[in-house]
């Protein structure tokens, strides 16, 4: 929940906290009434709240295809992640995935809590999914047939080397951008976007997910999941698993920086994509999570605390960019001063440190040179001076309203895994 204390340190967050709390109880009113549609858009909310929101401002035609193609893909991921179904069971359910989509009678009971609900009664997802029109059911088919397959693939391998990694993240994220890419064509409000382009913003979102949970994956219970390539962290320790261990602690933070600096690799295809939407609703829907994305990063580069706990932004600082985020000027603006951030991290004596520093100032360039800098409505690095006076001289306002604002935003995870 959001703290009063991390609200008066920043006063400037208030509004946008509060503009969100009350927009998301206004999206959880719009659910439909249809009880295959009310059980899509209700799940949507129960494990995406934030999803769920930005989802809202699609066209209805559009919304309710992205809302199907993120359950299914939530449903796909849920058997991938849970650790307890045998490899000979798991298996054969990511292949033919693709198959019981069609099937209005089938569910599958694993996962916990929402997810498990999510299983149980997935027939109402493919009810839902029966109703969409022909082209966007094709889309959504090929892409949980290509990601079923590729899940199922490194159930059984292991992700070796850095070409691993960047197959293992197309599988499971960047297909998600090229499907992603066939519903906002098929809709008519986009040009189709290259595979390559939208690979990377997957891949991106994706590569912030796996450095950010590091520690979550590694403790799973029964089993490991293991993310990080073999190829990077075998230059630091003997096993992945060391990374957490205090006395590795110099290593570990090598080692994440690492990581980071090859998640950069992607930042320049995103900006390309982002910069080619023509619908505003659709470009909102994908900058915001490339900006949580590059501030994310921002606060996993150089941070032991990837290894002791939880990593990720503010949820104040989220409000502010879901609230402000509405043209380019706003996504270069905001890569910018994520990119001063990290670079005022960087180390010098770190071994990556020339490689990071070089790909850093690369994604200041492109931001600079869009000649936008000065347009944009959203700042992330700002002075005291520009908070909003309402917040200072109201404060027996800003207290009582203050419970407005004491809510959960939703899991990074399903926002990056899946936009």
């Amino acid at each position: 929940m959001a703290s009063l204390g991390a609200i008066l340190k920043h006063p400037d967050e208030f509004y946008p906290l509060l503009k969100l709390k009350m927009a998301i109880k206004e999206a959880e009113k719009q659910i439909p009434q249809q009880l295959h549609w009310g059980f899509c858009y209700s799940m949507l909310h129960k494990v995406s709240r934030s999803f769920a929101l930005v989802i809202q401002q699609l066209g209805t035609e559009l919304r309710n295809a992205v809302c199907v193609f993120y359950l299914v893909l939530r449903a796909l991921d849920t058997v991938e992640d849970d650790t307890s179904i045998a490899t000979d069971v798991k298996v054969p359910i990511l292949k033919a995935f693709h198959k019981h989509i069609y099937d209005r009678d089938w569910h599958f009971s694993c996962g916990t809590k929402h997810y498990k609900v999510l299983m149980d009664e997935f027939h109402q997802v493919s009810t839902a999914f029966l109703e969409l029109d022909r082209g966007y059911q094709e889309a959504i088919e090929d892409i949980t047939k290509r990601m079923g397959a590729g899940m199922a693939k490194f159930i059984c391998k292991e992700v070796e080397t850095v070409d691993d990694y960047d197959e293992y993240c197309h599988y499971v994220a960047g297909l998600v951008g090229l499907g992603l890419s066939k519903l906002f064509h098929n809709s008519g409000l986009e040009d189709m976007a290259t595979d390559e382009l939208s690979n990377s913003m997957g891949l991106f979102l994706q590569k912030t997910n796996i450095i950010r949970d590091y520690l979550e994956d590694i403790n799973e219970i029964p089993k490991s999941r293991m993310f990080w390539p073999r190829e990077i962290w075998s230059k630091y320790v003997d096993k992945l698993e060391d990374l957490k261990y205090e006395e590795n602690s110099e290593k570990a933070i090598q080692c994440l920086n690492d990581m980071v600096t090859n998640a950069l690799l992607h930042v320049e295809d995103s900006l390309i994509y982002m910069s080619a939407l023509r619908d505003h609703a659709i470009f909102r829907f994908c900058a915001i999570p490339q900006i949580m994305a590059i501030g994310t990063l921002a606060l996993c580069y150089n941070n032991i605390q990837v290894f002791r706990g939880v990593v990720k932004m503010r949820r104040g600082l989220t409000a502010i960019v879901i609230d402000q985020t509405d043209s380019m000027a706003d996504v270069y603006g905001a890569f910018f001063d994520f990119a001063c951030m990290l670079k005022s991290k960087v180390d010098n004596r770190d071994p990556n440190a020339s490689k990071t520093l070089s790909r850093i100032e690369a994604v200041q360039k492109i931001c600079r040179d869009s000649g936008t800098l000065n347009k944009r409505k959203l700042y992330i690095v700002k002075s005291n001076s520009s908070f909003t006076p309402v917040f200072v001289s109201m404060p027996e306002l800003f207290v009582k309203s203050f419970w407005l604002v004491n809510f959960e935003f939703a899991d990074f995870d399903h926002l990056c895994r899946f936009l």
